[in-house]
């Protein structure tokens, strides 16, 4: 794209805006991964907590996020949604084209970004929770500037903590719904399967790790193995056995309506949020 300076992938320079979990957990899988040195990441914490946090693993740390631009080839703002706009205006004449931008804020569009910043060399990533183990569903769109080389280095960066797919920007509310509040949804159904599990008898310990494992496992299958859920499901279903009969007690309490009516919930609740 005219006019666009591409970022040297073997040598930039990578900021964070924002030192809270999520850019920590950023920060640790690209270094952990052999991405990118340590030494080669900066941000600029507000605590001697966040501060240490970072340091730890060698980051380099910076007083003001003036300095975090100044020093950055690729600037990732992971500060809370509602602060977004005051951050991004306030390092504007920092922000040139020369820079790459990306936004890890929940429900800040695009259009929004580009216009604080005063160009559209932005990409919007979100990620979810799982980051915090390497685990992360992530989607990005990019702005109408970032050229597909800049797409390829975020997807890099982000790979380093999950794996990561791009998509049009008008889908994110939906990608809120399912993979943003998903892991709650999760969560749930791991503490009522444990539950279930010591209504039948099993001690609390040995219950929560099975429910645990056996859903990390279930979805290591679904991917691993390519097969549609519906085809697994009736893998394991034998004819008038235990799990049919299980099943059974789900669809009669609307399980899968319920987790769908969930995820559109959810989605329309971001919708709802970010036009406001």
């Amino acid at each position: 794209m005219a006019g666009v300076v591409p970022i040297q992938m073997d040598t930039f320079k990578l900021g964070f805006i924002g030192a809270g979990k999520m850019a920590e957990s950023i920060a640790k899988g690209v270094v952990h991964s052999g991405i990118m040195p340590a030494s080669r990441i900066c941000t600029a914490p507000r605590s001697s907590g966040r501060c240490d946090a970072f340091e730890s693993f060698g980051v380099k740390i910076f007083q003001s996020n003036r300095q975090v631009v100044e020093d950055s080839d690729v600037v990732v703002f992971s500060v809370k949604p509602q602060v977004v706009e005051v951050v991004v205006l306030e390092l504007r004449p920092q922000l040139t084209k020369k820079k790459l931008l990306v936004s890890v804020a929940a429900g800040v569009k695009l259009k929004d970004l580009q216009e604080w910043a005063g160009h559209s060399r932005f990409i919007r990533v979100m990620p979810n929770t799982p980051a915090a183990v390497g685990k992360a569903a992530t989607v990005m769109s990019l702005g109408k500037s970032a050229t597909e080389e800049d797409g390829e280095l975020i997807a890099n960066l982000f790979g380093a903590i999950g794996k990561i797919w791009k998509a049009d920007e008008k889908y994110f509310d939906a990608v809120t719904g399912l993979s943003g509040s998903g892991p709650a949804y999760i969560f749930l159904a791991i503490e009522a399967l444990a539950d279930g599990g010591v209504a039948a008898g099993l001690p609390r310990e040995l219950a929560q790790n099975l429910a645990s494992q056996t859903v990390l496992g279930a979805a290591e299958m679904s991917i691993s193995t390519g097969k549609h859920p519906g085809q697994l499901k009736d893998d394991v279903a034998s004819p008038g056995g235990t799990t049919i009969a299980g099943i059974h007690e789900l669809e009669k309490g609307g399980f899968r309506g319920i987790l769908i009516n969930a995820v559109v919930a959810a989605a329309k609740r971001s919708k709802d949020l970010s036009a406001n």
